[in-house]
């Protein structure tokens, strides 16, 4: 089916994953960069000490998400995703308000959570769950909620900031969260409820059977797959959240920067489509060990990219792996593990990734701290890039046969 006639015949539910992506834009670290600057500025805080307050405040979030996200399993996305969201405007009030440096980790932590943590977790289960032979076009559909958030936000947002107070601007944000939600809850009236749906349709794992969490987290291929999960998070989240450091290091406007945004979610989004294709087409056992290459090599480019051209080119490079990843990660897991307890095995992935997008903003801000600044620490991310990519690659290639297909 190609993917006009199944955006035509589906598109109450994938224009409902679409949001809620797009939702998550709010708490995710590109977002929340953006205020970085004020941020520091109003507290007197160091690119170390910011580092850690998000860290601290995206780890508790990731503790969280190991429990919280088991609920997609049984509860409808509908009824989820209208708690989540309340809270994400709640989030987004308190750091039009936070009054200090504390306060800001608690305000970090609610965003992360909601946003980054819950909202992308319903969106990848929502297709997973609902989609059987074309779930690989359904999240590479959905997930344009976020190409679309980082194309466009960071560019309105700090063309705002000649108008508004960098505390206004949130108290904006959390006014479009709530207006998306009668939107949701309206494309979502007629949900089925995951338990139904289990009933309905189940695809078994490896083996034929549907692993619980306590066994993925005994299975050597989960273990091989850790740095594949952790590693796009950890450091694309370190190239977001230091991009006023890394304008400033190279001599950049930060106007200048977030204008190339929409040409790397072009790369992204054609990207997405691409591996969302190669996925039904050959399984995402082929696509998955080619999705950390990008991104090396968008780190070794950008580590030398003296003028805002290369920069560009460095950050297409970044979407193609960004595209590949928004697809082939949240795809792997019902192929290898089945469907059955998608939502618990989910949490622990996407608690994963939220460790380490806590991890990159705290590691690269302590070294710029000690004087070695982020673009001198990005040859060293793309080697963990290689490593992560021929890690995930053996765990593939020796646990594909017991997939007997």
């Amino acid at each position: 089916m190609g993917y006009l006639r199944f955006l035509r015949l589906n598109w109450l539910f994938l224009l409902a994953g679409f949001l809620l992506t797009f939702t998550s834009s709010y708490g995710q670290t590109y977002f929340i960069s953006l205020f970085a600057g004020e941020i520091k500025g109003e507290f007197g805080l160091s690119d170390g000490q910011w580092g850690g307050i998000y860290t601290i405040g995206t780890t508790l979030s990731a503790v969280v998400m190991i429990w919280a996200g088991v609920l997609t399993d049984n509860f409808r996305v509908r009824a989820l995703a209208f708690g989540v969201m309340i809270g994400l405007a709640l989030a987004c009030l308190a750091m039009a308000a936070v009054p200090n440096w504390v306060g800001l980790i608690f305000v970090i932590f609610a965003l992360r959570f909601t946003g980054q943590g819950m909202l992308s977790q319903l969106g990848a289960v929502a297709m997973v769950r609902w989609f059987e032979a074309a779930r690989g076009k359904a999240l590479s559909i959905s997930s344009m909620g976020f190409a679309v958030g980082q194309a466009f936000l960071p560019i309105i947002f700090v063309a705002l900031f000649a108008v508004y107070h960098w505390r206004s601007l949130w108290v904006i944000a959390a006014l479009l969260v709530v207006i998306t939600i009668p939107v949701l809850m309206l494309l979502l009236r007629q949900e089925r409820t995951p338990q139904s749906m289990a009933k309905e349709a189940q695809i078994a794992g490896m083996h034929g059977r549907h692993w619980a969490r306590a066994e993925v987290l005994k299975s050597g291929l989960f273990w091989l797959m850790i740095p594949l999960i952790v590693g796009p998070s950890a450091w694309g989240t370190a190239l977001f959240f230091q991009q006023v450091h890394l304008t400033e290091v190279k001599g950049w406007e930060l106007v200048a920067y977030v204008s190339l945004m929409p040409t790397y979610v072009l790369s992204a989004v054609i990207a997405t489509f691409t591996s969302g294709w190669a996925i039904d087409r050959f399984g995402v056992s082929r696509v998955v060990p080619f999705q950390m290459l990008p991104f090396a090599l968008s780190f070794a480019v950008l580590a030398y990219a003296d003028t805002l051209f290369m920069a560009g080119v460095g950050l297409v490079i970044f979407g193609v792996g960004q595209g590949i990843q928004s697809t082939g990660a949240s795809a792997f897991w019902p192929e290898y593990y089945g469907t059955k307890h998608i939502g618990a095995i989910k949490a622990v992935a996407a608690a994963l990734m939220v460790f380490g997008s806590a991890i990159g903003p705290g590691v690269t801000g302590a070294f710029i701290d000690l004087g070695i600044t982020f673009p001198e620490q990005m040859i060293p991310i793309a080697v963990y890039y290689v490593l992560a990519a021929a890690l995930a690659t053996w765990g593939i290639v020796k646990y594909r046969p017991a997939l007997g297909r």
